[in-house]
Order: C-alpha cells, then sequence, then structure tokens
C-alpha cells in the first residue's frame, strides 16, 4: 500500500505540551487548498499516480502550458503541481478536497522541502572542514581549506571536490518526523522538529518509507466527513413518560368511577 502525500505551506515553528507537560518543538504546516486535479493510469501512462495542485493561481499568472493543461482537465490553475506515485487501491478522484486528517497523531513521516540560500561561504561552514592551524607558520589563511591540486598525474582539480561555493537552496528530504497533531479546524499539521526551508515554502509531506504504519485513511480523509454528536434522553425518564406509576393508575381509576355514580 503506497498513499498520496499532500502539499503544504510552511507557517513556522512554535511549541507544544503533551498530558505530561512536556514541551516538543514543533513546524506548523498548512494544507491550505490543497486538492486533487488529474490522475495517471497504467494503461495510459505506463505508471499509477495522483496529481495534486496547491493554493489557485490567476490564469494571468500561470504560463500557457499549465494553464492549457488545467483546462483540459477542467480544473483551476494551482501555484504549486505535484505528481505522488500511489498503488491501485489509493487511487483518489479528482476533484476532492484533501485535509490534514490525511495523516494522524503519532506516524512517522518523510517531509521534503527547499533549504535556505546562504549564498557563497567558504568550505569550513559549507563543508564542516576544520581550517587550517592558528600558528606555526600558517599566515592569514587560517579558514582556508587548504591544497588542492594533484601529483603530476592526473594535474587537476577533480570534479565534485569539497570547496567553497553556493551553500544551500537545495532539495532536502528529512526522513522520520513524528506527527505531534493534527488541527482539523484549522487544516494543520504539527510535527515534531525542524523542517527544511523557510516560512511560507511549499513542502511535501509522506508516509515514511522506512516504518510501518496502521489504522491509516485509506485512499484519504473526506473533507466532508464529520462526526455527528447523537444526544440520547436517560433511560429512566423515557420509561417514565411512556408508562405511568402505580399511584397515578390508581388515582386515574377512582376518578373514574367518581365520575361514573
Amino acid at each position: 500500500m503506497k498513499r498520496s502525500g499532500l502539499i503544504t505551506k510552511k507557517i513556522g515553528m512554535t511549541r507544544l505540551y503533551d498530558d505530561a507537560g512536556n514541551s516538543t518543538p514543533v513546524t506548523v504546516l498548512s494544507v491550505g487548498d490543497c486538492a486533487v486535479i488529474g490522475n495517471r493510469n497504467m494503461d495510459k501512462h505506463g505508471y499509477v499516480a495522483v496529481q495534486l495542485g496547491f493554493q489557485e493561481a490567476k490564469e494571468k499568472h500561470t504560463a500557457k502550458p499549465q494553464l492549457v493543461a488545467a483546462q483540459k482537465a477542467g480544473v483551476k490553475p494551482y501555484r504549486k503541481v505535484v505528481e505522488f506515485r500511489v498503488s491501485d487501491d489509493c487511487v483518489i478522484p479528482v476533484g476532492t478536497s484533501l485535509v490534514a486528517g490525511h495523516f494522524i497523531a503519532g506516524q512517522f513521516v518523510d517531509v521534503q522541502g527547499t533549504s535556505k540560500g546562504k549564498g557563497f561561504q567558504g568550505a569550513m561552514k559549507r563543508h564542516n572542514f576544520a581550517g587550517l592551524e592558528a600558528s606555526h607558520g600558517v599566515l592569514k589563511a587560517h579558514r582556508s581549506l587548504g591544497g588542492t591540486g594533484m601529483r603530476e598525474w592526473p594535474g587537476r582539480v577533480f570534479k565534485g571536490k569539497k570547496m567553497a561555493g553556493q551553500m544551500g537552496n537545495e532539495t532536502m528530504t528529512v526522513q522520520n518526523l513524528k506527527i505531534f497533531g493534527i488541527n482539523e479546524e484549522d487544516n494543520l499539521i504539527y510535527v515534531a522538529g525542524a523542517v527544511p526551508g523557510a516560512n511560507g515554502t511549499f513542502v511535501l509531506i509522506t508516509d515514511a518509507i522506512k516504518k510501518e504504519h496502521k489504522d491509516l485513511p485509506i485512499p484519504t480523509k473526506s473533507k466532508s466527513a464529520k462526526v455527528e454528536e447523537v444526544k440520547e434522553e436517560p433511560a429512566a425518564e423515557v420509561e417514565e413518560e411512556a408508562a405511568p406509576s402505580v399511584e397515578e393508575a390508581a388515582t386515574e381509576e377512582v376518578a373514574a368511577e367518581g365520575q361514573g355514580e
């Protein structure tokens, strides 16, 4: 079984408390208006997937290929569109609005986001190099990475060598984060720990691939599904209304005999 994930928006971090009073740092993710805008099947596309859209976009701000694809599918254009590979029993109908209840509190998830860009950084910050010595003849090069060249052969620097350069702004995935809680009223997910990305960026959240899951809604939880409270009257009151007491019955019989006389 492989379920679809969700497209969310990172709101920020805060702390929540459990029943024992322990504080846990959590990341708040908003599900918003995440909806299914398309499906992929084995016969036509060669794989099974669910296509989700997040945050409705204006037509004038949407590229023409995406706009035409949305019009053919009969859905609105969205700012973020992502496909999630799913199993045959986890296909969600087009037009279904997804909610935070797609996940449950206590389960483990994998979270993917784009890390914060930090610009051009040196090797010590970018790759955790130790740097050069503070003495013994080192002159104004304490934070440099040292020699990168080779001997006569190959006489060059290999590609992929850890050096100074652009840091951050990469797709990062953090695995096995625990969902601390779900706020179905505001459509929020509280994930324990930190999530890559700046506030306001898009974050993908899926079931953890390295954990086993039980009691998950398959394929998802419907937005219209709500638990209705049924108010039941006490049994004693119902019995009193249904059958009169012995004293009341005797009083009615005496009154009836008096009227007959």
